[in-house]
């Protein structure tokens, strides 16, 4: 059941220039205001949404390069962070602006306008990767330096 709604930001899905837009997470109307108090000391969120623009039948269960690009090695799908999931979820990090009410303020949140939101929460540090992060060259070389390049630069 979704708790919020993504409002304004993005309007159409895109792979890159994610940045810099500001959105709103509108919280739903049966959860009283104080299920948010304290949130607007955090920098940051936790928010788990759902790809609701995505279909069933995007759902790809086999290896296959990222973006569809050669120079990308084949990868299962549990090693992609797209729609094509089984579950078609996403899990992003936008900063917290700002606390109005209902409404949080947020930036660069890579999810659309209209989008259900699952779940909030502060991002705590401690609840981060613990130790030395380890990955392949290719996500670097997919997202940076794009993916959150500020949308106004979008060709």
């Amino acid at each position: 059941m979704p708790t919020a709604t993504v409002v304004g930001g993005h309007t159409t899905v895109q792979d890159d220039y994610q940045g810099g837009v500001e959105s709103i997470i509108r919280l739903n109307d049966e959860f009283p205001l104080e299920t948010l108090q304290g949130i607007g000391d955090f920098s940051h969120l936790t928010v788990v949404w759902r790809f609701h623009l995505a279909r069933p039948e995007d759902v790809q269960l086999h290896a296959r390069s990222p973006r569809n690009d050669p120079r990308w090695p084949a990868t299962g799908t549990f090693v992609h962070r797209n729609h094509r999931r089984p579950n078609q979820l996403a899990v992003s990090y936008p900063k917290l602006l700002d606390v109005q009410g209902r409404d949080l303020l947020v930036t660069d949140l890579d999810a659309v306008d209209g989008t259900p939101v699952l779940d909030i929460a502060p991002f705590f540090t401690q609840m981060g990767p613990r130790g030395e992060i380890r990955q392949p060259a290719w996500p670097g070389e997919m997202l940076d330096p794009t993916y959150w390049a500020p949308a106004s630069g979008r060709p």
